[in-house]
């Protein structure tokens, strides 16, 4: 994986602007720590950072190619799963390969097919391509957006880059908040609307779309939806494709010339992609997988069962590693540290976000680099086959909102009343909810309550599952670490969204086609294992911890956080009990101690960005 800039004006004359485009390209270091790469002309500065994965001396970037006359210059951040049959496509069409990297291959597809490039590849990717003799610029995002990529519009220029951080460095962009933003802050927090930068100005590639720009126009489309019809094969059928599918992702996704792991819980999704790389390697003569999970300090002193972890992971972690012969790695995360890295994870991902459950991560992936550089990950299983609460009981289902943003109005309560008037956080949240579902693909005929589950499903493919993208990739990438997601291969999310819900919950469980597709890959035991989400801490001390934080910010009369919180509700939450309070911030997944970390952050966040608003 890399990271990607690119500045171009119609206007100006950028040739003296290697400067500033350096100091871009320098904020993404960390996505790419092997190499980095720039390209200048009049109209065009085009730079790349990069995490050498596949061809290590080869894949040079920015890439350039001259044919028939024209210029062509690609950075691209991503992984293409398909490049040996591309390859073999472009070859027959006359297309000559000077590197064995992906990257080579994204560049001659877009020169033999044009901006239809995108429909021949399948993989994770962010890319730009600027035709010097058209002046034009072509910008494409991954069909389910596991590679982020952002642009902003200023007079004659136009930017984009893999993070906000680097267009935050040019001069022209500055960290500013309008109702919009603010609204995205406190309402819709810490998930993000599709294709909105939070920042004024600043918005975002949505996942399956693309975008044109030249001197006088700039189209942006979808190049990729979900279709709706009716799914005519058996049950028997359905097994069998689910199956084939999901072994042809995992085994595509372990092609890598550094090392790769995956990442093990214990849970269904995991095990899964633990189970399938183990019998690859042994197949393939490569030795023992070695796979990670993560857990904190003194957790089993504090852990307590509950509809959302019904039980720890730790023994099921054991029982698959044992089972299937990998090397094993536990990563121990304590409560001091679980709270200094939530100052560094808000650096990696530009906005206020998922509190511990980021910083965590951002500590896990720290370990992991240190001896991988290529993961898998079960991500996107429960967004894709129907795995969460909300799918399953009816008051969730049918609430009429997303179901992890259900308590808008208490949220909104801790708001400084002039910012709730400014903002309208319940209104906008309920816009936000209603032109999501006009998006939804509908299936003429479908009774209610499978129209209500395709709403549902679409709601999380669209939002919660994106944002446990946007997590993954910041904390990984902010440590360059490669992180793949098989599940989220589209063909797999494509024949599944069809699947009739009686069908995705056969054998009377949730994700019931999964488990029946993963017999004989799985113990049994494990196959039919109940959901466990990933683990948090349970430690009472990161509470007092975080608690204390935010207090610190209440008693300075400089925090710009003041103007914007009802101080006085803020400050008896932070007198109250943790265990009792119910009041959670992300769905039920989250509690107090997180609101206190998302407040904390946020304090952080206006400070350090210096963040105006207006």
């Amino acid at each position: 994986m890399c990271g990607i800039v690119g500045w171009i004006d119609w206007e100006a004359d950028l040739s003296q602007q290697g400067p500033i485009l350096a100091a871009m390209v320098e904020t993404l270091t960390h996505r790419g720590p092997d190499a980095s790469g720039t390209w200048i002309s009049p109209q065009a500065l085009i730079g790349h950072r990069r995490l050498s994965v596949v061809d290590l001396t080869g894949g040079v970037q920015p890439m350039i190619r001259e044919v028939g006359g024209r210029r062509y210059v690609l950075t691209y951040n991503g992984e293409l799963y398909n490049t040996p049959e591309l390859r073999r496509e472009l070859e027959a069409r006359g297309h000559r390969f000077r590197t064995r990297c992906d990257t080579e291959a994204v560049l001659l597809a877009y020169i033999e097919w044009g901006d239809d490039c995108v429909q021949k590849f399948n993989g994770i990717y962010a890319f730009g391509v600027w035709d010097e003799v058209k002046g034009r610029l072509f910008l494409a995002r991954d069909r389910m957006g596991v590679k982020p990529l952002f642009y902003a519009r200023r007079g004659s220029a136009f930017l984009f880059a893999s993070e906000i951080k680097a267009l935050l460095v040019h001069p022209g962009i500055r960290p500013e908040l309008d109702a919009e933003g603010l609204a995205e802050v406190f309402a819709i927090g810490p998930a993000r609307t599709p294709g909105h930068g939070v920042f004024k100005g600043i918005q975002e590639v949505r996942p399956g779309y693309a975008l044109t720009i030249d001197e006088t126009s700039m189209q942006v489309n979808p190049y990729w939806t979900l279709q709706s019809r009716p799914h005519e094969d058996s049950l028997e059928e359905t097994t069998e494709r689910v199956r084939e599918l999901l072994l042809d992702a995992i085994e595509r996704q372990l092609v890598s010339d550094v090392p790769v792991c995956t990442l093990l819980s214990g849970g269904l999704d995991s095990s899964t992609l633990t189970a399938v790389a183990a019998h690859v390697y042994e197949r393939d003569g490569l030795g023992p997988l070695d796979t990670y999970s993560i857990d904190y300090r003194d957790n089993d002193i504090y852990f307590k069962p509950s509809l959302f972890q019904p039980n720890a992971d730790a023994p099921w972690i054991q029982r698959v590693s044992q089972h299937l012969g990998t090397i094993h790695h536990e990563v121990i995360v304590d409560t001091p540290e679980l709270v200094d890295a939530l100052k560094p994870a808000l650096w990696a991902r530009d906005l206020p976000g998922m509190v511990d459950v980021e910083s965590s991560l951002y500590l896990f992936c720290r370990e992991i680099k240190k001896g991988a550089t290529v993961a898998l990950s079960g991500e996107c299983a429960d967004e894709v086959f129907g795995g969460y609460p909300w799918f399953h009981r009816p008051e969730l289902l049918n609430a009429g909102v997303f179901p992890w943003a259900r308590r808008i109005a208490e949220r909104a309560s801790l708001l400084a009343p002039a910012i709730r008037e400014y903002i309208q956080p319940e209104t906008y949240v309920a816009r936000r909810y209603e032109e999501t579902l006009a998006e939804v693909p509908r299936l003429p005929g479908e009774d209610a309550e499978e129209a209500r589950r395709r709403e549902m499903f679409y709601l999380n493919i669209t939002w919660f599952m994106t944002t446990l993208l946007d997590r993954k990739d910041r904390m990984s990438m902010a440590h360059g670490l490669e992180v793949r997601v098989p599940f989220c291969d589209h063909r797999i999310v494509e024949y599944v969204w069809n699947i009739p819900w009686a069908m995705k919950t056969c054998e009377g469980r949730e994700k019931g086609i999964l488990r029946r597709a993963l017999r004989g890959i799985l113990p049994e035991d494990v196959l039919w294992r109940k959901k466990s989400p990933y683990p948090k801490t349970h430690n009472p001390a990161y509470t007092t911890a975080v608690r204390h934080w935010l207090v610190s910010i209440l008693d300075d009369p400089d925090s710009p956080l003041l103007s914007l919180i009802d101080e006085e509700r803020v400050r008896a939450l932070t007198a109250a009990d943790a265990e009792t309070t119910d009041l959670p911030w992300f769905g039920q997944l989250m509690g107090l101690p997180q609101l206190f970390a998302y407040l904390a952050q946020v304090d952080l966040w206006l400070r350090n960005m210096q963040v105006s608003i207006g």
